[in-house]
């Protein structure tokens, strides 16, 4: 059976500082080994966020300025991205588009721009730091490490319902204090990985894409799919 799944690229056309497209390749690549098409479409300033049309969703990162544009956008989104993450479909947000989820964020420069308010974290700001280079973590739910490289001035502390994403086996993570890296919020994952993060870590990209098909294809078989072998490729 061929499958179809239909990603939204929230603000993919600002919030591409990362090469967060590079997520979006690799989630085809994967997709095709498991008989999934992908169609993928940007939604950005002023476009309608159908939460009912999409499976899963990315949600990139990008400069202060960046998003802080988006910001300005976000509420007329808030109740679809609201409605889509309470439906338990899947969606990845990397540094500014895991930030923006949440209550608010303070920038390199003192101010504090608002987030959509879907998840409950806070990002607060360093003065004269950033975190900066290679980190390494273990999901202490699978057992599965992720490898990556993280590179941003924000300190984000997880809120009631969130739990990491993992535990910091070496980097900084979310706030260089608490051990804590990214967060799980339903079937939200957030993430300071660069690189792009699923890139390097195939195990998380196969479990993305298999929430997103169990959600839409409830009564399918997707043991073949669940059994394909991803390989490490750092």
């Amino acid at each position: 059976m061929q499958y179809h799944l239909n990603l939204a690229h929230l603000y993919g056309d600002l919030l591409n500082t990362y090469s967060d497209i590079g997520n979006i390749l690799v989630l085809k690549y994967y997709a095709k080994q498991m008989d999934t098409d992908i169609d993928v479409q940007i939604i950005s300033l002023d476009d309608d966020f159908d939460p009912d049309k999409f499976d899963f969703a990315l949600f990139g990162g990008g400069q202060d300025y960046e998003q802080t544009i988006v910001s300005r956008d976000l509420p007329n989104k808030a109740a679809a991205i609201k409605k889509f993450i309470n439906d338990d479909k899947p969606m990845l947000a990397v540094c500014g588009g895991y930030q923006l989820l949440g209550q608010y964020y303070i920038g390199a420069d003192g101010k504090k721009i608002p987030g959509v308010g879907a998840l409950p974290h806070r990002t607060e700001t360093q003065v004269n730091n950033r975190f900066i280079g290679d980190i390494r973590i273990r999901n202490e739910e699978t057992g599965e490490e992720y490898h990556g490289f993280e590179n941003h001035n924000g300190m984000t502390f997880l809120g009631e319902g969130e739990r990491p994403l993992g535990k910091v086996i070496e980097g900084h993570g979310n706030n260089g204090q608490d051990g804590s890296e990214g967060a799980i919020y339903k079937n939200v994952f957030g993430t300071y990985f660069h690189g792009p993060v699923l890139a390097r870590n195939g195990n998380l990209a196969k479990r993305f894409l298999l929430l997103a098909l169990k959600n839409k294809y409830p009564d399918a078989d997707f043991s073949q799919q669940e059994a394909l072998e991803i390989k490490p490729t750092y």
